[in-house]
């Protein structure tokens, strides 16, 4: 009885060191990208095919439709879609956060790659950690802003 329970807990620490497909061979590009609270740490890897790996699934696994297009738009301005494999670890945030994030790491990464690609990168935003945050709630008040009903009578 006590060796099933101990093969279980062991099996289910595999499970969460099991990162064959996070780690690859050769030499990366790193970086941080944020955006609310999402932390999306990024690595590409020269000599891709254009794989893009968020927390060990497929991208088209972990985001859905216009999120792709957003986390693919500086590798697009960079003309860098088939250049690098990608691999992601994102904590936090909501899903779109989480792709904001890991827009700002990728673009931050491709600077690392080619510092000559900071003005269209700026240009186009991605740069720029988008720093809004939700508003924390305040006494007697509903929500940050929203104050009770009043009532005149």
């Amino acid at each position: 009885m006590a060796d099933e329970k101990t093969s279980k807990v062991a099996g289910k620490r595999k499970q969460k060191k099991d990162m064959s497909l996070m780690k690859k061979d050769g030499r990366y590009f790193y970086a941080n990208g944020k955006r609310k609270t999402s932390v999306a740490r990024v690595r590409l890897y020269e000599n891709g095919k254009g794989e893009i790996i968020v927390n060990n699934k497929p991208v088209d696994d972990y985001f859905f439709g216009e999120l792709i297009g957003s986390i693919k738009a500086p590798l697009k301005i960079a003309n860098a879609l088939k250049l690098f494999d990608i691999t992601a670890l994102i904590q936090g945030g909501g899903i779109s956060s989480q792709a904001d994030a890991l827009r700002h790491g990728i673009s931050k990464a491709l600077l690392e790659y080619d510092p000559e690609l900071r003005s269209e990168l700026k240009k186009a935003g991605f740069l720029t950690r988008d720093s809004r945050v939700k508003e924390r709630k305040k006494f007697g008040l509903k929500r940050a802003r929203r104050a009770p009903q009043w009532a005149k009578r």
